[in-house]
C-alpha cells in the first residue's frame, strides 16, 4: 500500500481531524489559562505582596549598554516572576487535564459496566 492511501484511510478515519480539533481547542485553552493567571491570579498576589509586579521580576546579569556604534545592548537577566507565571500555567493546564481524564475514565468505566 503506498503511503497516500495510508494518509488518506488515516484522514478518512477522523484521526487527523479530532486531532486538529483538540490541537485548536488546546491553544486556545492555553490562551485563557495565561490571562487567569497574569490578569486575575497574579495582580492579587502581587498586591499582597507589596505591590510587585511578577512579570518584572529578575536578577540583572549586565544591566543594557550603549556600544560604540551606538546601539543599544539590552540588559543580560534571570527573569524568574515570569518563570513563577509560567509554572502557574503549567500547574493549571496540568491540574485541568487531570480532572477531564479522571472524567473521561469514570465515563468509559461506567459504559464497559452497563
Amino acid at each position: 500500500m503506498s503511503i497516500w492511501n495510508e494518509f488518506k484511510q488515516f484522514a478518512i478515519k477522523g484521526n487527523a481531524i479530532d486531532m486538529a480539533v483538540a490541537i485548536i481547542i488546546g491553544t486556545s485553552f492555553n490562551k485563557i489559562v495565561n490571562s487567569l493567571v497574569n490578569d486575575i491570579i497574579m495582580p492579587p498576589i502581587g498586591v499582597f505582596l507589596g505591590g510587585v509586579d511578577f512579570k518584572n521580576l529578575q536578577i540583572a546579569l549586565k544591566e543594557a549598554t550603549v556600544s560604540a556604534t551606538g546601539e543599544t545592548l539590552p540588559a543580560v537577566a534571570l527573569r524568574y516572576g515570569q518563570f513563577i507565571n509560567t509554572l502557574i500555567d503549567f500547574f493549571i493546564v496540568a491540574f485541568t487535564m487531570f480532572i477531564v481524564i479522571k472524567l473521561m475514565n469514570r465515563i468509559l468505566k461506567a459504559r464497559q459496566n452497563a
